[in-house]
């Protein structure tokens, strides 16, 4: 039987194709991924047999953002469970497939919990798979719903912000339905605005690694009609000094329990450039992004890119002029041996951060007992 619930298209256009699916060929159940390395130059489908194919994919950047990774975290332990592998494994390897964004865990845990329950009741193997999958559909919805609610909050903090409209935003990395159930998180707000006339310009940073505001962003952009500029990420304090720039959004892989936020690499930078310009830094992301168990941000683990995608000119698992590049078959711009720091992600201090906008509203300012009171009410609206 087809999955009744269709996740949200990228962009508008109703050719899109959807960012993740669930699909049920005669040959047996799949999961099926918008690949996102291929983009913008080709529109291509992932098929996830497996939780192998799937963990691939993840570390790839095929499937990325942090909700959107929650969502496939989920929706491979209901692979597994319904082509009969070993849940509890598939569980343990899709959780460790990237170490910063905490979504991925969660959505493996939620899926591997209504398995277990649902076992321990006594249901049977397929009864078992049948509510793994029905959970994962769950979080699928949930996070379509709170995307549109944190563009709505998001949308509102802007106009108290910055009245009047007019709003020009730096973006950083890739925010919206590629990342999503719905339309994205930071880039969801920007997208509010834009159709509330009320967006003249959403300034795009080209973000490493893999240009994935240039590739992405842009491209999202372009399919809604909006308003953008790309720009290299080290050209954003000219912006600032110019006075072009009226509020930074980003999206977060990770909220520390003290409000500390990891997110792609430059980040920080930007937040430190927009305190010295008084320029309001907001990030935009569901509360499943917070880790209340992870006490700061120097507790959170960081995760490391290949070398060559620094030393290197690549352009990632795309086919380019009909020849196929991967990772390591680029052209070199350094010298042979050159050691790259390459982090997907930095940290920015809470008290850098001007506002965190969630699916129950705007955190102003950023603080420990703030993050806890998000929880806490995250998790009495989970329970009923």
């Amino acid at each position: 039987m087809a999955d009744p619930y269709t996740p949200t298209s990228v962009g508008t256009e109703p050719s899109m194709l959807p960012s993740l699916r669930w699909d049920e060929p005669p040959e047996g159940p799949v999961l099926v991924l918008l690949d996102q390395t291929r983009l913008p130059v080709e529109e291509e489908e992932y098929v996830c047999t497996d939780v192998p194919a799937l963990v691939r994919a993840i570390r790839m950047l095929a499937v990325r953002g942090a909700p959107l990774l929650g969502i496939a975290g989920a929706y491979g332990v209901a692979l597994a469970a319904v082509r009969g592998y070993d849940v509890e494994d598939a569980a343990e390897i899709l959780a460790q497939a990237r170490p910063t964004a905490v979504n991925l865990g969660y959505g493996v845990r939620r899926a591997r919990d209504a398995y277990r329950a649902a076992a321990e009741k006594g249901a049977d193997l397929d009864q078992a798979a049948a509510a793994a999958l029905a959970e994962a559909r769950r979080l699928h919805r949930e996070d379509a719903e709170a995307s549109a609610r944190m563009a709505a909050f998001g949308l509102t903090l802007l106009d108290e912000l910055l009245p009047g409209g007019n709003h020009r935003i730096l973006t950083h990395c890739n925010t919206g339905a590629l990342v999503s159930g719905g339309e994205g998180t930071a880039f969801a707000v920007a997208l509010s605005a834009h159709r509330a006339g009320r967006l003249r310009r959403l300034w795009v940073d080209e973000t490493r690694p893999l240009l994935q505001g240039a590739r992405l962003t842009a491209y999202e952009a372009a399919r809604n009609g909006m308003a953008y500029t790309l720009l290299t990420d080290n050209a954003a304090g000219s912006l600032f000094a110019a006075g072009e720039v009226d509020a930074v959004l980003v999206g977060a892989d990770r909220i520390a329990a003290d409000g500390s936020v990891a997110n792609k690499v430059g980040s920080y930078p930007l937040a430190v450039l927009a305190k010295y310009h008084r320029v309001p830094f907001v990030v935009v992301a569901p509360t499943t992004t917070i880790d209340p168990d992870t006490p700061d941000g120097a507790s959170i683990e960081v995760e490391q890119r290949p070398g060559q995608e620094v030393t290197e000119l690549t352009a990632p698992q795309m086919a380019v002029a009909g020849v196929e590049t991967g990772s390591g078959s680029g052209m070199p711009v350094a010298p042979l041996g050159t050691q790259a720091y390459n982090p997907a992600f930095d940290i920015t201090p809470a008290e850098l951060v001007t506002a965190i906008v969630t699916e129950y509203g705007a955190l102003s300012p950023v603080t420990g007992d703030g993050i806890a009171e998000l929880c806490a009410r995250s998790r009495q609206v989970t329970m009923r």
